[in-house]
């Protein structure tokens, strides 16, 4: 049911864009059980959520070098057509926590530089309660190597502030390359790798906006 994926990440300067996650944001519950709503908007720089496309939903867990998938939310929704998608909260995918973070896969976007790699746009950590699950040792090894992993920030939308990161990578397994980030908001897991490129500037940019994922 889960997967993980591996990033390395590399620093260099990066323009900040892609769909914004208004929701949820660093201080939103989601119950287990319950009806849940993730909602983003356009935050005016490229790329644009027409660009962004069919994009796959998911909760992650992890930190910045690697990541778990739980639940599967969408796989396949038009982020240029609609704001929002419902879904109800499997209480089975993990304990009560605050570790949990959105992440949106495009279908259809690739990196400019890399183009075997897709466009990916992360949400704020969030807490879900009334859970049922565990994680996994090496789930929780991956939560507790998140002090060392670097920062991935986000920049604030025009319409407003939310938490939510969007980046260039990819998902496939055993595959590592150079890709680009942006920003905007249990069964054996396989491995895969990302590249990434997270820029000083815009840890700069998540530092005055006091919002983080990692």
């Amino acid at each position: 049911m889960f997967s993980k994926t591996l990033i390395v990440l590399a620093v260099a300067a990066q323009v900040f864009a892609g769909p914004f996650i208004t929701s949820p944001v660093a201080t939103t519950t989601f119950s287990g059980g319950k009806e849940a709503t993730i909602t983003w908007i356009d935050n005016g720089q490229a790329p644009t959520l027409k660009d962004f496309g069919p994009a796959k939903i998911s909760i992650y867990v992890g930190n910045a070098q690697q990541q778990t998938t739980l639940q599967t939310i969408s796989a396949s929704v038009d982020v240029s057509t609609t704001g929002e998608v419902k879904f109800t909260v499997d209480p089975k995918i993990g304990p009560n926590s605050q570790e949990y973070f959105i992440r949106v896969e495009s279908l259809s976007l690739k990196d400019a530089t890399s183009p075997q790699y897709p466009a990916l746009a992360f949400s704020a950590k969030f807490a879900l309660d009334s859970m049922t699950g565990t994680f996994t040792p090496e789930i929780q090894a991956q939560i507790a190597g998140q002090s060392t992993a670097p920062l991935a920030t986000q920049t604030p939308a025009k319409t407003g502030t939310a938490a939510s990161t969007s980046t260039t990578a990819s998902s496939s397994s055993t595959t590592k390359a150079a890709a680009s980030t942006t920003t905007s908001a249990a069964a054996k897991p396989t491995n895969g790798a990302i590249s990434a490129k997270a820029g000083w500037a815009g840890i700069l940019i998540g530092a005055i906006a006091g919002v983080a994922l990692f």
